[in-house]
């Protein structure tokens, strides 16, 4: 099948060519923590754990990732913070990974605390009142400024936890794929684009490991009864023996890029910074795009109108 693509010049001169798709994106609801801890290691520590085991929902029980650290003196206890964002396809599966990530990763995390960074939503769902009762009829209200917390006895001191978190409907699925001539161009390219998003971007996780998937799936499968299995035209092994590879022969390895964020807005935004960054390497031969033709979801971002917000 021949795609129509146009061409991209990046700042540092190089030329990329860009597939003239779209990135197909659905909703899910979305959590939004604030892990805070007497250091920034700790802090990280807490959130790296409470988001693992979280790439995606075709398999694992919910996507999650961090999303930014947050300075001292922007956080309720005036400790260094960090912001972790937790999605799942509906509130009440979010409600249950949230107790339990909190429960299991945070409280468990040397001088770590959990407050709710998503204050103005409208749903709130009772985490911290359900992790109360580990405290056995030990643990107390409280406040944090203005913010109603509860006490929780631990053997190191104490657990402060939120007692409601927000919950909102956000987007999940935001996504480019980088198509380079060879494995070292290719991770490359990811790296930067993982690198600009993180520096760039707001409102975003990027939910696979260290940002980059290089497993992407199509919906269902050809052989097996499997809800998604490996995207074989994308696969360079696979070029010769399937009848709609989309690799040229130059290509030789594919890696993705998956984004979920708080707004559209924030997921395109996102899809920009790390797209402009790819293309900048050179060996990168194409960027293109995964969708399901608009059957998947409701929000689409054309590459050709992401790569023009400026």
């Amino acid at each position: 099948m021949i795609e129509e693509t146009f061409t991209y010049r990046a700042e540092n001169g190089n030329v990329c060519e860009i597939v003239d798709t779209f990135a197909e994106m659905f909703p899910m609801w979305a959590g939004r923590v604030l892990i805070t801890a007497d250091n920034e290691r700790w802090a990280l520590t807490a959130a790296a754990a409470a988001t693992g085991f979280a790439t995606s929902v075709i398999m694992a029980p919910a996507e999650a990732g961090i999303e930014a650290i947050v300075s001292a003196d922007k956080t309720p206890d005036n400790r260094v913070g960090v912001l972790i964002q937790i999605y799942n396809r509906n509130r009440f599966e979010l409600k249950k990974q949230m107790i339990l990530r909190i429960g299991q990763c945070v409280m468990t995390c040397p001088t770590a605390s959990a407050f709710d960074a998503m204050p103005n939503a409208k749903r709130k769902l009772k985490v911290g009142r359900s992790i109360r009762l580990f405290g056995d009829g030990f643990q107390r209200k409280s406040l944090v400024g203005n913010r109603k917390v509860w006490r929780i006895p631990v053997m190191e001191g104490e657990f402060v936890v939120e007692d409601t978190f927000g919950a909102a409907e956000a987007i999940a699925g935001g996504n480019f794929l980088i198509l380079a001539k060879d494995k070292s161009s290719g991770l490359r390219a990811a790296e930067e684009a993982v690198k600009a998003i993180k520096n760039k971007a707001s409102e975003v996780i990027l939910p696979f490991p260290g940002g980059i998937c290089r497993s992407g799936s199509k919906a269902g499968s050809l052989k097996y009864k499997l809800k998604a299995s490996t995207n074989h035209p994308f696969c360079p092994r696979l070029r010769k023996l399937v009848p709609n590879s989309q690799l040229s022969e130059n290509v030789n390895c594919v890696y993705e890029i998956v984004i979920n964020g708080l707004t559209f807005e924030a997921v395109k935004r996102a899809m920009c910074e790390g797209i402009r960054a790819a293309a900048s390497v050179p060996g990168v031969v194409r960027i293109s795009a995964g969708n399901y033709g608009g059957k998947l979801g409701p929000y689409k971002a054309f590459l050709r109108e992401v790569l023009d917000i400026t």
